[in-house]
């Protein structure tokens, strides 16, 4: 079968920089000295590759002993993690990715200046999470049908977006906020360059090939949203993990796959999974 992969996918330098986070702090702590507040990126080979190496993902907060190190992962958390960790002198390394620092650093400036913010994002992912921690009262929507229950009408609104979005989606919700009644806007633009980069690579293949496979983490929320792109574009789109997920009905009558992944998927998984799809021999 013919193989073409995305000119762009894979790990994104927040990402990159998690991972190499978490192995120097893996090296520099005792076994059992060093936890993670949950896994640092959204890719299980990665996290699975991390407890192997003794780093435990699962930790809570208030449940560890003084002295202990604790691993802030890249979706990143709000102020009160680290004042509570502080407070009960654990150690910090922090993983958070800078885009979501900016985003954090952003919602606390929005608020300071005197508006009231708005996060267009997954109310329960894990970056949204932490980043409306920065600003009392930050209204988190995602679809048109939030408007009417969320936003208050003539105030003064700032705008931030989860960093994974896609850039249409992102203007369609500032273009429904800006249809109603407010006294000021602002739209600070918060998504990841490198996403956005692998949403228009993954676009343009979906629009060459018969099937787009998607790799990466299920939970993975910007590879949820490469998946929905390439449907958009009424390709035949399955969002996998690995290839131990693939079934031969997926490329029933196809010629030509695609391959793209999200900004959290290692390369081996790609190259696998690659290798594998051009070994089949299309139907005649």
């Amino acid at each position: 079968m013919q193989v073409r992969l995305a000119r762009k996918y894979g790990f994104c330098f927040g990402v990159e920089d998690a991972i190499e986070t978490a192995q120097r702090a893996l090296n520099a702590n005792e076994p059992g000295k060093i936890v993670a507040l949950g896994p640092v990126i959204h890719n299980r080979q990665v996290v699975e590759n991390l407890e192997r190496a003794g780093l435990d993902q699962s930790g809570d907060l208030d449940q560890l002993e003084e002295g202990t190190t604790v691993l802030i992962r890249s979706h990143g958390v709000g102020p009160d993690v680290y004042a509570r960790a502080e407070q009960r002198k654990i150690n910090i390394v922090d993983a958070t990715c800078v885009l979501v620092k900016r985003a954090q650093s952003v919602v606390r400036q929005l608020h300071e200046e005197g508006y009231r913010v708005v996060m267009i994002g997954d109310k329960n992912h894990p970056e949204v999470q932490g980043v409306i921690g920065y600003a009392p009262d930050v209204i988190v929507i995602d679809k048109g049908d939030d408007l009417d229950a969320k936003l208050p009408l003539r105030a003064k609104l700032g705008i931030v977006a989860q960093t994974t979005h896609a850039p249409e989606h992102v203007a369609n919700m500032i273009g429904l906020i800006a249809g109603r009644p407010f006294r000021e806007l602002k739209v600070v633009n918060t998504l990841c360059l490198e996403v956005v980069r692998r949403q228009e690579a993954a676009v343009e293949l979906a629009r060459e090939v018969d099937v787009m496979f998607i790799l990466g983490g299920l939970h993975s929320a910007n590879t949820q949203e490469l998946a929905r792109l390439c449907r958009e574009e009424g390709v035949a789109t399955y969002h996998l993990e690995t290839w131990e997920a693939f079934e031969p009905a997926m490329v029933h009558g196809a010629k030509v796959a695609g391959i793209a992944a999200g900004a959290s998927t290692p390369d081996f998984i790609v190259n696998e999974f690659a290798d594998k799809l051009r070994a089949i021999q299309p139907a005649p």
